[in-house]
């Protein structure tokens, strides 16, 4: 498997961020739909948090670098049997599924920041606001992340059955492809 895409299929650069943000996405979802019921003398009520936060922003950077990645690089064509609504439809929900990445990362950034004050990632470094204090700004961003969040798994659950639709029932390679294994 070639580091690059090809016109037939993706290489392995694309597979592996491709998974790896899928993976990462649906443990921060677990970890955050967790983390709101813990109760304050809980241990992980301060560890969860500030490892969602940490992961969150490597996650944006993984992101960005997988979108210049994509724009780089070629893209796979449509396989030959798949529908014109079908190709449509994916890539608008290939967008989507961006946007509502960029919206839950931007608003959990802003809700921890909106008091003023820096993101530690793990330790290693901090991330500084960019806005200072916002009075209010906590509220509006966690409502943000909360539906963004809630509306990026119900699309990549979506997105995950057309990909199994394409496996099983067309028995076509749209997830080998993206396996890896076409």
């Amino acid at each position: 498997m070639s580091l690059k895409n090809s016109e037939h299929n993706y290489g392995w650069l694309a597979v592996v961020l491709h998974w790896l943000v899928a993976v990462v996405v649906v443990g921060l979802f677990a970890l955050g739909f967790w983390m709101v019921d813990l109760s304050y003398y809980d241990e992980w009520y301060r560890k969860g948090p500030g490892l969602h936060r940490s992961i969150g922003l490597i996650l944006f950077a993984v992101v960005v670098f997988r979108l210049l990645w994509r724009f780089i690089n070629t893209s796979p064509r449509p396989l030959a049997n798949h529908q014109r609504w079908e190709v449509v439809s994916a890539h608008v929900a290939h967008s989507l599924l961006y946007v509502l990445m960029f919206v839950a990362m931007v608003s959990g950034y802003l809700i921890t920041t909106a008091d003023g004050s820096s993101i530690s990632v793990f330790g290693l470094f901090d991330v500084p606001s960019v806005t200072g204090q916002v009075k209010g700004m906590e509220d509006t961003a966690g409502a943000v992340h909360y539906w963004s969040t809630w509306a990026l798994v119900g699309l990549a659950g979506i997105h995950a059955l057309g990909a199994l639709k394409h496996h099983f029932i067309d028995r076509d390679e749209t997830l080998r492809r993206m396996s890896g294994r076409a």
